[in-house]
């Protein structure tokens, strides 16, 4: 016989896991020899105890060749853009934006991105 109670019981024994961070958006604007990079992510963040905390800019080999932390959490401004300014290497025309947060950590999803040469 079935037993709901047994079934609730395991399920609420499992630990509870927030949504990852989401990638919404990349724009890239070229500064110079540098590449303004400006993010939008969002993420059910709670506060201090658990909020998107970065992003790092990946080649497609997934070697970092930037990152952007942020140092506070985003609770009341979902989705958000933040960005930064970094070298992308020459002969390198797609890169991927992996978010992370400061309870799961990296987010197993990329946001690839072509580098208008």
């Amino acid at each position: 016989m079935f037993r709901p109670v047994a079934l609730i019981a395991c399920f609420a024994a499992l630990p509870a896991f927030a949504d990852a961070p989401v990638v919404e958006n990349v724009t890239l604007s070229p500064s110079g020899d540098s590449w303004r990079i400006d993010v939008t992510l969002s993420h059910p963040d709670t506060g201090w105890d658990h909020y998107a905390d970065g992003w790092a800019v990946l080649d497609m080999d997934g070697t970092e060749i930037g990152f952007r932390e942020l140092v506070h959490p985003h609770v009341n401004e979902q989705p958000f853009t933040r960005g930064t300014t970094i070298t992308i290497p020459e002969g390198v025309t797609r890169i991927q934006i992996r978010p992370r947060d400061n309870v799961d950590g990296w987010s197993d999803v990329t946001y690839p991105v072509d580098v208008p040469r």
